[in-house]
């Protein structure tokens, strides 16, 4: 498998497992949790996990001084989004929240775009309609509700503070550093904003049921250990804008979830926003080889020049 097969395989990985949250956060909060709780024991759960592969794989734990303030950052970046991602369950419900999370490929071809003047082309572009028009489809509000403004607040933050990671983790300082590390030393970062919290609220609450510990660990391997490990690895290998539109297997992923484990109903009109997502992201899979078979139909049709 080469590289760019390899970094497309990672990013499909990370977005659907990402796409776990709710699947294992919300039974935790019917039990009484908050954010903050679940959160530091995701975390928590996830480090030692992480540790025990470098160990495994005989990788060095020690860093450069020149790395560790933009791990720091990194991390804070992913705590703040886990957060206010985590936070907007309370406001609506975590498949819409998932879905408008999708803003954060945008968000990073935006960055992209105007920060490091990265050309968007137009396959790109018609990658983002094409996705973004599919969430679109599969948000379907009933009785004509709106959605709430502080959820929608929260949703934005998270996905501007995962767009940032995104397009941070791929510069220069963290780029050529090892993957496992990176991840290890951005969610150990990232726990500390947990720690604050906790202490200045001066209380953690638990799982009101043995089995329920299940889903904290759960949540440690799936969307954070895992989806964190694939994320970087296919940024390292792609590039940070097509690892962020690979995200629309997100919201995919729970769509499937909801049909599969809640026996949720599948409309033709969520059906058909389904196959706009796929099409966007084989689009982005296909990468050049698509501009290719393009140009070599093109030439087999020259155009007659004019007399």
């Amino acid at each position: 498998m080469n590289v760019k097969a390899k970094g497309y395989l990672l990013g499909a990985v990370a977005a659907a497992t990402y796409g776990m949250n709710p699947l294992f956060a919300l039974p935790l909060y019917k039990e009484g949790m908050d954010p903050d709780s679940v959160l530091f024991f995701r975390y928590l759960f996830a480090i030692p996990l992480l540790g025990m592969m470098i160990r495994v794989r005989g990788r060095s734990f020690r860093v450069e001084r020149k790395s560790v303030l933009p791990l720091a950052g990194m991390g804070l970046l992913v705590a703040l989004s886990s957060l206010t991602l985590f936070a907007s369950y309370n406001y609506m419900e975590a498949g819409i929240a998932s879905t408008l999370l999708f803003v954060y490929p945008i968000l990073v071809a935006v960055i992209m775009a105007l920060f490091f003047r990265e050309r968007l082309s137009v396959q790109t572009v018609a990658c983002i309609f094409l996705a973004v028009l599919g969430i679109g489809l599969l948000y379907n509000g009933e009785g004509g509700t709106t959605l709430s403004a502080t959820g929608v607040i929260l949703v934005f933050l998270s996905a501007l503070s995962y767009a940032v990671y995104i397009v941070g983790v791929n510069q220069a300082s963290l780029k050529n550093m090892a993957t496992l590390a990176v991840t290890f030393y951005v969610l150990l970062f990232g726990l500390t904003l947990f720690v604050v919290r906790l202490c200045l609220a001066d209380s953690v609450s638990t799982p009101g049921s043995w089995y329920l510990w299940g889903n904290l660990v759960a949540l440690a391997v799936f969307p954070t250990a895992i989806s964190f490990l694939c994320t970087t690895s296919a940024i390292q290998c792609i590039g940070s804008t097509p690892t962020a539109i690979l995200g629309a297997l997100e919201p995919l992923t729970a769509i499937v979830i909801g049909i599969t484990v809640f026996g949720e109903s599948l409309t033709v009109r969520e059906s058909f926003g389904l196959v706009l997502i796929i099409a966007a992201v084989t689009f982005v899979i296909a990468g050049g080889s698509i501009t290719s078979y393009m140009v070599r139909f093109r030439k087999l049709f020259p155009r007659l020049r004019r007399r």
